[in-house]
């Protein structure tokens, strides 16, 4: 078998989450502990006994989903599964870092304060109330992008995230996502939803956020992964470090290509993801992607267990 392990992204965190892993491996705990300390706060409290409003909130909800992944990926190498055992890493939107760090291109201190500041410039690019995303259930990708470039209409309606074959999320400026959001039922959407999101993500209002990234970026050091990253923009595999730091720019304000990047991974070879961390969305993702995919999750203590027994035996 020929695995990838990826990430999950903002949506997976619970109050809670890598509570277990870090009880029962003293690699998870360290991780939450080199994240506290690289942000001068504990974070690690806010994310076991916190409230979920206030770990939902961006700044926060980014480097705890990374932290309890690492956590996680740390577990899974303590029983003995490195991460060059997979073919390749992904991860969706902010997991993206987190794949990076699994892969030892970023160190986790820089992930961590890279997540902080992007968490903290996506919220601040544009004012509470302008802007929106919207899943729209039921169309084809070719068909999302139609809808969102006829309610534009002159205001930013973007495809944000290809998530799967019947779900793509679009993002801009309220009142065009709300026209977007009609549109998709006149066009035979099974369901078009707004999202309980902060701001309008991977659309061109986040540019001011792209601006601090790219400067931030630049300041930090990036090595050549481990294992290749498919990332999120191109949906291909990149290992080069200035490659990797121009995309993760790019991917502010550009879509995230999950779709096309699990079926980029099975065309590879691949054929089985590991989700490692919070959450089972990337699993019920790449299942409507690629029904051929085995698929497994990786966040808790037993889990890691089975999953190190499984390449053992």
């Amino acid at each position: 078998m020929t695995r990838a392990f990826v990430f999950p992204g903002q949506g997976a965190q619970t109050i809670g989450m890598g509570r277990d892993l870090a009880e029962a491996y003293p690699e998870a705990r360290a991780i939450f502990d080199e994240v506290d300390e690289a942000l001068g706060e504990k974070l690690s409290a806010l994310i076991w006994e916190g409230a979920q409003d206030d770990l939902t909130l961006t700044q926060n909800a980014q480097p705890a989903l990374m932290a309890t992944s690492l956590a996680a990926m740390r577990a899974l190498e303590a029983e003995g599964v490195a991460v060059d055992t997979a073919a390749f890493v992904a991860g969706h939107s902010l997991g993206e870092y987190s794949a990076l760090a699994a892969a030892g291109a970023l160190s986790v201190a820089d992930t961590a304060r890279l997540l902080r500041t992007r968490g903290a410039a996506m919220q601040k690019a544009v004012p509470v109330g302008e802007g929106a995303m919207a899943a729209l259930l039921g169309l084809d990708f070719a068909t999302a992008q139609t809808v969102a470039e006829d309610a534009a209409q002159g205001e930013v309606c973007q495809a944000a995230n290809d998530n799967d074959p019947a779900q793509v999320v679009v993002s801009g400026h309220k009142a065009a996502v709300e026209r977007a959001v009609e549109l998709a039922k006149e066009k035979g959407a099974r369901r078009a939803v707004l999202l309980p999101v902060s701001a309008p993500f991977h659309c061109a209002l986040m540019q001011p956020a792209a601006d601090v990234m790219a400067e931030a970026l630049a300041e930090v050091a990036i090595k050549a992964p481990a294992v290749p990253l498919v990332a999120n923009v191109r949906a291909e595999a990149v290992s080069d470090p200035d490659t990797i730091r121009q995309l993760l720019v790019d991917q502010v304000t550009g879509s995230v290509r999950w779709r096309e990047s699990v079926a980029w991974m099975a065309g590879q070879g691949v054929t089985e993801t590991w989700e490692v961390g919070a959450g089972k969305a990337l699993t019920g993702m790449i299942r409507r992607i690629d029904k051929s995919l085995a698929t497994r999750t990786v966040g808790t203590p037993d889990e890691v267990k089975a999953a190190a027994e499984t390449l053992a035996g």
